[in-house]
């Protein structure tokens, strides 16, 4: 059996590739597809203990930036061996609401932890289970700064960052895709989201030929 296909999504918070990964889940499923979903940090039972703890729980507040760093590999640690490499293994479809380029941008960009022991603990995290291709939906830091804050309820830990870490963010996603332009391709965030997925189904059909026939 062939290895399955790895797709993540990336961007700041309030870009919407969450909305737009449960679409491209559905359409996928719908060509007779087997699709796994996962999300960071969580996907797991212990993952999603993480979670709490980094977006919502009182305790997780001033934390140091190494720690944040050391527990969104160890939720990515788990979900990789418990269920994104089994899935492909299995010749399935993983979609990742976010994977390892969210550390890369998140901690060694606007955290500016060094890019280098990022890296270093994203491959002891990940070992050679790497995505075939990453979305990352682009959207101007002040827009997506607004959307977070009309939310309803509370925003959590990592929503909470003042512009100047959206605008951080968004700089390190394009500069990685700058890096590694075969892997990581921008979409414009900013349209409504029917426009925004047909730039993502462009996308694939480009990059993935063949992924909705069995």
């Amino acid at each position: 059996m062939s290895r399955g296909v790895f797709i993540t999504f990336e961007g700041s918070e309030g870009c919407g590739k969450s909305t737009q990964l449960h679409r491209l889940a559905e359409r996928l499923r719908e060509s007779g597809r087997v699709v796994v979903t996962t999300r960071e940090p969580g996907g797991t039972e212990l993952g999603e203990e993480i979670r709490h703890l980094l977006q919502f729980s009182k305790k997780g507040h001033g934390m140091s930036s190494e720690t944040e760093l050391l527990l969104f590999t160890a939720s990515r640690a788990e979900l990789t061996r418990q269920i994104v490499r089994p899935a492909l293994e299995a010749g399935q479809i993983v979609l990742a609401d976010r994977y390892l380029d969210s550390t890369t941008v998140y901690q060694g960009v606007a955290r500016r932890l060094d890019a280098a022991d990022v890296a270093a603990v994203n491959t002891f995290a990940v070992g050679e289970c790497r995505p075939d291709l990453t979305l990352v939906f682009d959207l101007d830091a002040a827009t997506a700064f607004r959307r977070v804050t009309e939310r309803p309820g509370a925003p959590d830990r990592m929503e909470s960052q003042p512009p100047q870490f959206y605008e951080d963010v968004r700089r390190g996603y394009l500069a990685l895709a700058g890096r590694e332009p075969a892997r990581v391709k921008i979409v414009d965030a900013a349209p409504a989201p029917d426009e925004v997925e047909h730039a993502v189904l462009t996308v694939l059909e480009s990059e993935l030929r063949g992924l909705f026939s069995k």
